[in-house]
C-alpha cells in the first residue's frame, strides 16, 4: 500500500489517471489531498469542499477476475466500507443510497465515484474516489441537503484516523469481492439500503 499526500490538486481521480498514463502504479495506491479544485461527483456534478475539512481520497485497485456484469459488487464493497467506517464513530441513521451515496437520515454525508478500465469482459482496474464530509458544517445550509460528521458529533475528527479505519474496512471488503463472495456483499448492502421499501432494481 502506498499513500500519496498532497496539499492541493484538481481531482484525486484525475491525478491517479495521469499517474497511470505515465508510470506503473502499485495496486492499492491512495491519493489523499487537503483540497481539490475540480472535485467531481456522479453524473459529472461538482463537489465542493472547504480546504482541510473533509476526507478526499482516491484508491487505485486491480480486482481479481471481476466481470463487467458483476461491477455492482465493487460498488457494494466500497459503499459498505464507508458505511462501516461511520458506524465505528457511532453515527446514527446511516444508510446507502444506490449506487454509491452514503446518507445520514435524509442528508448525504459521502459520495463515491468509481471509474473503471475494461479489457474484454473484465474490469482490470478501478479508481475509487471518496468524498466524506467530516469537519465542514452543512446542517444550516438546507440547499445542499448534506451533513457532516461534525454536524452529528458536535466535534472535529482527525482525518488520518478516519482514513486508517476506512482503508482497513476497504481491504476487508475487497478481499470478500476477490473471493467472489457476491451474495455476502449483496445481502449486507440490501440490509442497509436507503428507503428499502423503494429499492431500485439492482440486476
Amino acid at each position: 500500500m502506498k499513500i500519496i499526500k498532497l496539499d492541493e490538486i484538481d481531482s484525486t481521480n484525475s491525478f491517479l489517471k495521469k499517474m497511470l498514463e505515465n508510470s506503473l502504479v502499485e495496486n492499492f495506491t491512495i491519493v489523499f489531498t487537503k483540497y481539490q479544485t475540480a472535485g467531481r461527483g456522479q453524473m459529472k456534478t461538482q463537489w465542493i469542499s472547504e480546504e482541510g475539512k473533509n476526507l478526499i481520497i482516491s484508491v487505485f485497485i486491480q480486482p481479481n477476475d471481476l466481470k463487467v456484469k458483476y461491477q455492482k459488487f465493487l460498488n457494494f464493497s466500497v459503499s459498505l466500507s464507508v458505511y462501516e467506517t461511520l458506524l465505528e464513530f457511532k453515527i446514527p441513521k446511516v444508510s446507502i443510497k444506490w449506487p454509491n451515496d452514503i446518507m445520514v437520515g435524509r442528508r448525504k454525508i459521502c459520495g463515491v465515484l468509481i471509474e473503471s478500465t475494461l479489457k474484454g469482459n473484465n474490469i482490470i482496474a478501478s479508481i475509487i474516489g471518496v468524498g466524506l464530509n467530516v469537519n465542514q458544517s452543512f446542517i444550516l445550509k438546507d440547499e445542499f441537503k448534506a451533513i457532516s460528521m461534525k454536524d452529528v458529533l458536535n466535534k472535529q475528527t482527525d482525518l488520518n484516523f478516519i482514513l486508517d479505519i476506512f482503508l482497513t474496512k476497504l481491504k476487508k471488503n475487497l478481499t470478500t469481492l476477490n473471493r467472489f463472495e457476491y451474495l455476502n456483499l449483496e445481502k449486507r448492502y440490501l440490509d442497509v439500503m436507503y428507503k428499502k421499501m423503494f429499492q431500485v432494481c439492482l440486476k
